[in-house]
């Protein structure tokens, strides 16, 4: 039982420290677009692509990879993705034309995939669906701790280094922990491979996408994970313009809000195994309308309070939907059906973070606002239609 138990929290530590890196590495751009957007002479929205290629990557790989990994192993897929997508991180600040490195960022996001598409998948079938919410919860605070690190070390490093420091600076410390990753990340066991035959591995996809129940946490993936990257996209452009005027240095030190989630994701994942998921998850996506409402004040205090209560709802949210999907799918398809959910959460922060930075361009901030919650009442709409089938779904089910 010791052991056991000293295994679980071994699998935790590491994908918490995988989940640091990949998010410190899909959104290194983000806290030194304007400064991108100056040097190339770009609009917001454009310079924006830089972090929406990526997420298009992963969008698109997701699926693919995810199915393969049945096949491939869930271990070696997740360390081969990381390490390669890590080599990549390393060589970017080098690059000095655009167009090039938004190319480069979208393999990189292809190669990131491999982690994002398979880590609920392995945390599953290694520690049980039993405490599924508190794990779920733990891996999400990782990859809260990854944006927020991430974001506020290469915008610090940005304003003092240009935005290829800042680059290089998120690339460094995710070596560190693609380094930390792969020493720890235990053996599976809990997994036996499948054949690599597409016939049956496209069976277990097929069944991922019959279930009408797993719609809802794929909503609210895409819907939510759309409005979040909007949010974050723009922000910097917000704060550092007119009328606030804030200091890019002082700007970065916004991205401390991602830290809510490092609470509310965790807290998230044992009330859902308390009360029920979806009553924890409506109320989630209601903390983040909250905190939507708060950010159209325009006051720098007050922005960032709504920051991070909007940050807060949103892992929440984000928490307790992914472990919903890692319990409600069938053993058989469960690799694919995280796959979705990922493609679902990578393509709306693709979508959604080029739709936002266009609301945003078009109608200001409150525009821009009325879109995303309109995403997020959507997304609340789509949990009520499914709440009669939050629960597990067993073998032979």
């Amino acid at each position: 039982m010791a052991v056991a138990a000293a295994r679980t929290r071994r699998i935790r530590i590491s994908l918490v420290v995988g989940a640091l890196a990949l998010f410190a590495l899909l959104y290194a751009p983000q806290p030194v677009l304007p400064q991108i957007a100056e040097s190339f002479a770009l609009s917001p929205g454009t310079a924006a692509l830089l972090v929406s290629a990526a997420t298009l990557g992963l969008a698109v790989a997701a699926v693919p990879l995810g199915t393969l990994s049945e096949a491939l192993g869930r271990r070696r897929t997740m360390i081969a993705s990381l390490v390669s997508a890590e080599l990549l991180g390393l060589v970017l600040p080098w690059v000095r034309a655009f167009w090039l490195l938004v190319g480069l960022r979208l393999v990189q996001g292809v190669l990131i995939a491999g982690l994002a598409a398979v880590a609920v998948a392995y945390l599953v079938a290694e520690t049980g669906a039993a405490a599924m919410g508190t794990t779920m919860g733990l891996y999400v605070a990782g990859t809260t701790l990854g944006g927020m690190t991430g974001r506020l070390l290469g915008g610090i490093a940005g304003d003092v280094l240009g935005w290829h420091g800042g680059l290089l600076a998120v690339a460094l410390l995710g070596a560190v922990c693609t380094v930390l990753f792969v020493l720890l990340l235990p053996a599976e066991r809990g997994h036996r491979r499948q054949q690599l035959r597409w016939r049956p591995l496209l069976r277990g996809l097929a069944a991922a996408l019959r279930d009408p129940v797993l719609y809802a946490p794929f909503l609210v993936a895409a819907l939510g994970m759309g409005a979040f990257v909007a949010v974050y996209n723009v922000l910097v452009f917000r704060l550092t313009g007119p009328p606030l005027l804030v200091p890019p240095a002082l700007a970065a030190l916004a991205f401390l809000a991602y830290a809510a989630g490092t609470v509310t994701a965790p807290l998230a994942g044992r009330l859902a195994d308390a009360r029920g998921r979806v009553p924890v998850l409506l109320a989630a996506l209601g903390v983040a309308l909250l905190g939507l409402a708060l950010m159209l004040a325009a006051q720098f205090a007050l922005i960032v309070l709504g920051l991070v209560v909007f940050t807060g709802g949103f892992f929440g949210a984000h928490s307790v939907a992914s472990g919903w999907v890692g319990v409600r799918a069938s053993p058989d398809a469960r690799g694919q059906a995280s796959a979705v959910y990922q493609f679902a959460y990578y393509g709306g922060s693709s979508v959604g973070g080029v739709l936002g930075g266009l609301a945003y361009g078009a109608w200001g901030w409150t525009g821009m606002t009325a879109v995303l919650t309109c995403w997020f009442v959507i997304a609340g709409i789509g949990v009520l239609l499914a709440r009669g089938g939050s629960g597990q779904v067993v073998s032979g089910s």
